[in-house]
């Protein structure tokens, strides 16, 4: 399978395959970075939803929260999830909003989707323009340059279907602004092992690209890739966060 094609037909999987995600924890630290750098309001916006993990939390946490996504079965499945919430089959590099938000996230590298730096501009110009006076934008990224195409993040489940063994890496060919997603699923039922590889197209950029990116619209805050502890980039770690409010 190649493109999104795994991703649309694993869409019942997809919790399993991030199960060893905290979203409690990313949550919990979003929230504390909009209290930090942001108008203190409850209108949160999840770009790149998926199944909606993240929106739950942020409705228990008392927030007006909704979710958008180019995925319907994972949407149809974020609204199962989260059925006081409102969900759409939007592009993120080009959205709408029918009211100003005070929160917008992107969670898990969604940024990266963007897939060129202008659709990647495109998508700042529309969270820009769909916060509030004071509003956050929180995201993870990936800094091209830090990208070691060797290293493999890898975890197991057992599901109905079987066992399952869940692995994704970062290529980046070493020029250029197109990064991969690289997948690989195996599932082992009755001694009989089924592998799926899948590669999704990212755009590939800097810190220092993204942060100029991000100038015009922001102030940047960019912090280490630790949803625990709050602390400044350190300049050479390959990950972080970004808290961008609205200027």
């Amino acid at each position: 399978m190649s493109g999104n094609a795994l991703y649309t037909d694993l869409s019942g999987y997809y919790d399993l395959m991030c199960a060893d995600i905290d979203y409690a924890a990313q949550s919990h630290c979003v929230q504390r970075l909009q209290q930090l750098f942001g108008n203190g309001g409850k209108r949160h916006l999840d770009l790149a939803c998926g199944t909606g993990p993240h929106v739950r939390h942020f409705i228990d946490a008392g927030y007006t929260s909704g979710g958008l996504d180019i995925n319907q079965p994972m949407l149809d499945r974020a609204a199962l999830r989260c059925p006081e919430a409102r969900f759409s089959r939007q592009d993120m590099c080009g959205f709408q909003v029918d009211e100003p938000l005070d929160l917008i996230t992107c969670f898990l590298y969604s940024i990266h989707y963007s897939a060129s730096i202008e659709r990647l501009k495109a998508c700042i110009s529309s969270v820009h323009a769909a916060l509030a006076p004071g509003g956050v934008f929180c995201f993870n990224a990936v800094d091209r340059q830090r990208i070691d195409n060797a290293s493999f993040v890898s975890h197991s489940a057992l599901h109905g279907e079987g066992q399952f063994r869940f692995s994704s890496g970062w290529y980046y060919p070493g020029d250029g602004e197109q990064q991969a997603l690289r997948l690989r699923i195996e599932r082992t039922q009755a001694e009989r092992t089924e592998i799926w590889n899948d590669e999704h197209p990212m755009v590939a950029v800097s810190f220092a690209e993204l942060q100029a990116l991000l100038a015009p619209y922001f102030e940047v805050q960019a912090l280490e890739h630790d949803y625990q502890r709050l602390t400044p980039w350190d300049t050479k770690s390959g990950n972080a966060l970004f808290a961008c409010s609205k200027r």
